[in-house]
């Protein structure tokens, strides 16, 4: 199995404001033009997939043998062919923002930064700050692109952040403790940027969804609230969590055999993100550890709503992880809404590597149902 080792290289740091309609600059010296809708943004072609830190990077087929439960969930079947536009409203995007400088084991700082993506719409707007996934080991802000524009397009200011993951030496609670950072820092500068810092939300893919719903159901929680802006809440009012795992210590139990095996190297590293970079424990040496890291152990009746996604056919983490989730957010009476969605697999291009295997997440099916859950839960 791979173990993607891939540093995080933040440059110089400096607000690069450009006004983008889906992507493109404009040119202030034309006469405007009418908003035409076309194709959302591609992120750039990951050199290492983020998929490749699976268990379907480590054997030809990987098989989850357990049945995918659609028994409290929604099943969504939409297809490839109506993809999302863009195009219609012009967005700023502001890139490469420092939002916090860390501390690393080896005594170093280490620089986070996030790209901001400002609807021109008049009055303040909800905020949305984007988690990517990437196995714990990295965290590429500049993924997701045509979904992130389509939401902003929706009228949300979307911040997509960094955070510190295992090659750094960091535990969950460093990456949770990043994202809250991020919301203190656009709770700040709310007027910089035209948020309502009342109204925010948090959504993120693979171990992004994993640290979206730590982050929820840890509002009020103040341990993870280090570092500056501490006179901002760190709380959000809207959960998204695409295909995030839950109990880390179970990642490998729904696979066949071999998968199982193959996953060993994987779990290593998920272990010393839950017990520390130089622990030698594994999963199953410290339950009490690894239920401090499972969201459900913090699930309250007043934990803000949560919408959640996960494909039928993914293989990298399998969709009994979500239910878990789901099931038990909605036994403590929170409000939670899954979806699954019909031959998906494990996400965007960052995953898959493939924009032809991730389509059903931009079908406008799918991210038509994340806007109207913020919709229902954001206040403009």
């Amino acid at each position: 199995m791979r173990h993607i080792r891939a540093a995080l290289l933040v440059a110089a740091i400096m607000i690069v404001p450009t006004t983008v309609a889906c992507g493109g600059t404009s040119d202030t010296a034309a006469p405007e033009a009418p908003a035409v809708a076309k194709d959302c943004p591609s992120s750039p072609m990951p050199a290492n997939p983020a998929g490749g830190n699976g268990p379907a990077a480590a054997v030809a087929t990987p098989t989850i043998v357990v049945p995918v439960d659609t028994s409290t969930s929604t099943v969504l079947r939409p297809g490839t062919a109506a993809q999302i536009q863009c195009g219609r409203t012009p967005v700023t995007t502001h890139s490469d923002l420092t939002y916090a400088t860390v501390p690393l084991v080896d005594g170093q700082g280490k620089q986070l930064a996030m790209d901001i993506q400002v609807p021109q719409t008049a009055g303040p707007k909800p905020l949305v700050v984007y988690v990517p996934g990437g196995g714990f080991v990295m965290a590429d802000k500049g993924g997701n692109l045509a979904l992130r524009t389509f939401v902003a397009e929706a009228g949300y200011v979307v911040a997509s952040i960094q955070y510190r993951v295992q090659p750094d030496g960091a535990t969950y609670a460093d990456s949770i403790s990043d994202v809250k950072a991020a919301i203190r820092y656009l709770r700040a500068h709310a007027a910089e940027y035209d948020i309502n810092p009342g109204s925010v939300g948090v959504w993120g893919d693979s171990a992004g969804g994993y640290l979206a719903a730590m982050t929820g159901v840890s509002n009020g929680d103040k341990r993870y609230d280090i570092g500056a802006d501490l006179d901002q809440s760190s709380d959000v009012q809207a959960v998204i969590d695409k295909f995030g795992a839950a109990d880390l210590s179970r990642v490998q139990a729904d696979f066949d055999p071999d998968t199982q095996r193959a996953m060993a190297p994987l779990l290593a590293s998920t272990a010393r993100y839950v017990n520390g970079p130089t622990s030698t424990a594994s999963l199953a040496d410290d339950p009490a550890a690894v239920a401090r890291a499972n969201p459900i152990t913090y699930i309250k009746p007043n934990d803000p709503p949560f919408v959640i996604f996960h494909g039928s056919v993914d293989t990298t983490i399998s969709p009994s992880q979500t239910l878990e989730l789901h099931n038990a957010l909605r036994a403590a009476g929170v409000d939670s809404t899954r979806y699954v969605v019909e031959g998906a697999a494990h996400g965007d291009v960052a995953f898959t590597g493939s924009p032809q295997n991730s389509l059903q997440w931009t079908t406008q099916d799918v991210a038509g149902r994340l806007v109207d859950f913020l919709n229902q839960h954001l206040e403009r």
